[in-house]
């Protein structure tokens, strides 16, 4: 049993829930058949299994060190990261004219799923740079194309992202950053960001920071912000690497969790020139970044997802091979002891953790889909509403599996009861890792802004209608079998609620007023898409059991027990949590500070 994948899970997703075997017969795909993506799948897992998973306790256990202005990073990270470069694993989802290999995204998130859950801090490394290559690669010119792209997707250079401030913190219209022309064709660089994952390290040869600052003169807020490429070194004009660019590490964070990457304060141009290009058009670059953002976003919900995983193989292991008590109708103490999986609660909590887990894999593979349908479609209308799909759903699957996921681990550590929490057992890691997956990239409360003041709006409301007739379309294919028309009268009814508390709030005039309980919404809503999620795989699952062996029959109906209990004892849930927000509670919007201790 791996303790990184389940692989019959992601083919089961891949090519029974999501029909990738349909998507290869595309000709931007045609060069793949599923013999190639598992022999591919095979190799990364080997890397996974072999570089990245050995190493994972000992880089949080000792994690990278600042030292006179330098990072020095443990040995072993060197080698895990130099055989996911060697295996040309940075560049598969890229176009071919990129130097990519021009895989699915679908496969790419599998792929990545292996790498995240053996080792999510090393994944750091080549996540941020895959991000940065694609921004890059979608809004920079042919000559930094040409300039910065090869050596990262050879994994010879680095990416990250620069958005934070400490001033500033999410809020991007206060960042004070600042980029000022030359005639020399570059800018000059000059602030601080914080909180910068990979933003320096001794491994690459260079970094390619991609830093948001304004242009002095420009609109106010978001409104006068660029993009700028900002390399560590700089890069001479036939590529070579150069010398520093005045980018300065002023110091390490420490983190409860992730701690097998950096995570920086740097100082651009505080002792030098400090030479930035700029990306695109001036003062376009949070509309760009918002690329790199939404990937994020995206990935972060991925990595809680793969956290949890990590957590619910471990401990389903452990309660499998760990005795102890008896059922409690037998009392004599003379009888065997039972594997502790055998103990009602613990199959509640292994359940919970599978529910929570598979339920948030399908939704990251969905996502997955309408991008890959987004590349082959050639109907500007469809490619149109598989883009609104896509942006609905992003707030939701990055937040609601670092809320949910990280219930799982809470409840892996559980099933293992005191060896939970004590460091000799991975889990009390898992739980850290995942910890910091409800803040990265927006945290769960700007998630809920995102989703009630702007998603559901946007474009009068279309992009809402398109999630619930998507949703319908699975609940009317779901109440034509017998087994599955009661979960699919059961997510009619709660997609109504949805739909009454959103009518409720987009009617009021009082903006904070309707935002005041937009978290509530964003848990209420994921689990309404969640529990979609469960009915998609409890139809494939459902066709699957027809005609299946019997370890698929125990697989596939698995899938079904999961589906009733998520439709038990977690969508019921939602009444609760919409109840306030239908009525506009302001409860905790009017509360006033001095309300919580006194004067």
């Amino acid at each position: 049993m791996s303790m990184i994948v389940n692989r019959r899970d992601v083919n089961f997703l891949l090519y029974e829930v999501f029909d990738l075997g349909e998507l290869l017969r595309a000709p931007r795909y045609d060069a793949y058949d599923r013999e190639a993506i598992d022999a591919m799948l095979d190799s990364a897992e080997r890397i996974a299994e072999d570089k990245y998973l050995p190493c994972a306790a000992e880089l949080d256990a000792n994690e990278p060190e600042f030292d006179d202005g330098e990072v020095r990073s443990p040995a072993v990270v060197h080698g895990a990261l130099d055989a996911y470069a060697a295996a040309g694993l940075l560049a598969v989802g890229f176009d071919e004219e990129a130097g990519g290999l021009q895989l699915p995204h679908s496969v790419c998130i599998a792929m990545g799923g292996l790498f995240s859950c053996a080792n999510t801090g090393l994944w750091g490394y080549s996540f941020l740079t895959i991000g940065a290559a694609n921004l890059l690669n979608s809004f920079g010119d042919e000559e930094q194309k040409e300039r910065f792209l090869p050596p990262m997707l050879e994994g010879r250079w680095f990416g990250t992202m620069c958005l934070t401030e400490t001033q500033a913190g999410s809020s991007l219209a206060d960042i004070g950053t600042t980029a000022e022309e030359t005639d020399k064709g570059f800018y000059r660089i000059a602030g601080s960001k914080m909180w910068i994952t990979a933003g320096d390290q001794d491994i690459s040869e260079n970094i390619v920071h991609m830093v948001l600052a304004k242009i002095p003169g420009g609109t106010a807020g978001v409104k006068g912000i660029s993009l700028f490429i900002v390399p560590k070194y700089r890069v001479d004009a036939d590529g070579s690497v150069g010398e520093r660019n005045h980018v300065t590490l002023a110091g390490l964070n420490h983190k409860m969790g992730h701690r097998g990457v950096t995570n920086t304060l740097l100082n651009f141009g505080e002792t030098g020139e400090c030479r930035g290009y700029l990306v695109g058009e001036p003062h376009q670059g949070l509309k760009y970044m918002f690329q790199m953002m939404n990937e994020s976003r995206l990935g972060v919900g991925h990595g809680a997802v793969m956290s949890a995983l990590a957590g619910f193989l471990f401990s389903l292991d452990y309660a499998r091979n760990r005795l102890q008590g008896r059922h409690p109708q037998d009392k004599d103490p003379n009888s065997r002891q039972l594997p502790i999986i055998e103990h009602a609660d613990v199959k509640r909590m292994l359940m919970a953790q599978k529910a929570y887990v598979e339920g948030a894999l399908a939704l990251m593979h969905y996502c997955a889909s309408l991008i890959d349908q987004q590349k082959v479609s050639d109907d500007s209308q469809e490619t149109a509403r598989l883009g609104e799909l896509l942006d609905i759903l992003t707030p939701i699957a990055k937040s609601w599996p670092s809320e949910y996921c990280l219930e799982a681990n809470k409840l892996a550590i559980q099933v293992l009861g005191g060896y939970g929490y004590s460091r000799e057992y991975p889990v009390e890691r898992f739980y850290r890792d995942n910890r910091l997956n409800h803040i990265h990239e927006g945290t769960h409360g700007i998630q809920g802004l995102d989703i009630l003041g702007r998603k559901v709006r946007m474009h009068g409301g279309h992009a809402f209608e398109l999630l619930v007739a998507s949703i319908i379309e699975t609940v009317n294919e779901a109440a034509t079998t017998p087994a599955l028309a009661k979960y699919a009268s059961t997510l009619s009814d709660a997609v109504e609620e949805i739909e009454d508390s959103t009518r409720q709030v987009l009617a009021a005039e009082d903006l904070n007023l309707c935002l005041a309980n937009a978290t509530l919404y964003l848990d209420a809503i994921g689990h309404v898409v969640i529990a979609w999620m469960w009915l998609k795989q409890a139809l494939a699952a459902t066709k699957g059991l027809l005609d299946a062996s019997p370890s698929d029959g125990a697989f596939y109906s698995g899938k079904l027990q999961a589906c009733r209990y998520f439709f038990n004892y977690e969508l019921p849930k939602i009444s609760a949590q919409l109840k306030p927000v239908a009525a506009l509670d302001d409860t905790c919007v009017s509360a006033k500070p001095e309300l919580f201790i006194g004067e």
